[in-house]
């Protein structure tokens, strides 16, 4: 055994909800990269960081999210009786074929290239509609006013949710991305996540009956039509996939913005940079998503005995945890300095949008978010200093890593 590979008892190699983690965990990816690639942890899972094998994972037919069986082993029998793991185990991001097959046949054509590009001159419209009524006041949280209002008016549009209710979805919490981290949830977090899911639960309710009324140009009734439908989707179906949509549709794009502006004000020679060629800013995006990922794990269960996976045997049934932030700063695939922010880096292709069958729908349109968001704000506010680059406070998840705020000024 490598002497490097368990270093003092005090401090395993994988703790991700440690504060010094959540601050800043490349560090502790360089270790795992070069220590131990395929490291099993204390929770009985294998931690993929180099991009190879997780590239590999995301991709490979032996590779599942057998999301009932997996929860079960971590939480004991009963545990799909908890509303939340109950609505979760319906999302398409946790199905395999060929419900996953059938559930995102039903929303796929909602996010298709064009139709996502038709909505450019929207979206800035909404980053315009913000600037306007921020940039007199002279400073602004660029979290909360600012990048997380975007996406959630965006997404608000796609799924028809009037303009009367959007306001509890402007002012609500974000802590849900703790479901998602590899650390068992404590009974509290459980009690805390089920109340949150009842509440989405009865407010999607009364959206479908409106579309079952007021039938719109919109995804609620599409997806309403398809349960009428009857073999293609269960109301519980319907409910748990519309939460999934609202989530997913604006949480890591919230994140993709915080942690792109964070960037480049650690970096002002690329903030500069793309300043003085404000047509890197897909590039930017690009490199944004390679550097510090809002999205910095994803999950697969082994279908079958796997003989060897980066050096190591993987019995069936036991998960692999795919670190992307690791993975998209992998020497072996970014030689050139790949922990340096360039918005200039040729050829990058990050992972932070998963891969395989489950890659993201949303990709494209997160990336117009941001690139639309970016630009704008650089252009309006060019003399935007934030408070606290040094040292900002994250938000106490791993998986979706996010900003808690990012107070600036001009």
């Amino acid at each position: 055994m490598n002497e490097h590979v368990q270093t003092a008892a005090s401090e395993p190699l994988f703790n991700p909800l440690s504060p010094d983690f959540i601050r800043d965990p490349y560090p502790h990816y360089d270790r795992l990269r070069t220590t131990d690639p395929m490291h099993l942890t204390p929770f009985g899972a294998y931690v993929a960081s180099r991009h190879a094998e997780v590239s590999l994972v995301m991709r490979d037919k032996r590779f599942g999210k057998d999301y009932v069986e997996r929860t079960k082993r971590r939480y004991g029998p009963d545990i799909m009786e908890e509303p939340v793991f109950r609505s979760m185990s319906h999302w398409m991001l946790q199905q395999d074929p060929p419900d996953h097959t059938r559930l995102r046949g039903l929303v796929v054509k909602a996010f298709t290239a064009r139709r996502v590009e038709d909505m450019r001159p929207r979206i800035q419209e909404i980053v315009d509609q913000t600037l306007d009524r921020i940039a007199p006041q002279g400073r602004m949280d660029l979290i909360e006013d600012f990048a997380f209002r975007l996406p959630v008016t965006i997404i608000c549009d796609m799924l028809g949710i009037p303009e009367e209710h959007r306001e509890v979805f402007y002012t609500s919490s974000r802590d849900g991305g703790r479901l998602l981290d590899p650390v068992p949830l404590t009974r509290a977090e459980i009690d805390k996540a089920n109340a949150g899911n009842l509440m989405a639960q009865m407010y999607f309710q009364q959206l479908f009956e409106l579309r079952r009324k007021n039938p719109g140009d919109d995804l609620t009734t599409q997806l309403v039509q398809a349960e009428e439908d009857g073999s293609k989707l269960s109301n519980e179906e319907l409910t748990a996939n519309i939460i999934l949509l609202f989530g997913a549709g604006h949480e890591t794009t919230v994140n993709l913005i915080g942690n792109g502006l964070l960037a480049l004000h650690r970096n002002p020679d690329q903030l500069a940079l793309l300043k003085a060629n404000p047509e890197l800013i897909p590039n930017a995006i690009e490199e944004f998503l390679r550097y510090d990922s809002s999205v910095q794990l994803t999950g697969r269960v082994a279908l079958e005995d796997i003989d060897d996976l980066g050096g190591k045997k993987i019995p069936k049934g036991e998960s692999v945890l795919c670190l992307l932030g690791s993975a998209n700063r992998d020497p072996a695939v970014y030689p050139d300095r790949p922990d340096r922010l360039d918005i200039t880096r040729p050829k990058i292709r990050p992972l932070s949008f998963g891969g395989g069958i489950h890659l993201c729908l949303g990709a494209q349109l997160a990336r117009i978010e941001a690139e639309v968001a970016i630009s704008t704000l650089l252009r309006r506010l060019p003399d935007l200093k934030l408070d606290n680059a040094e040292n900002p406070e994250w938000r106490p998840t791993f998986v979706l890593r996010g900003l808690k705020n990012l107070p600036g000024s001009w």
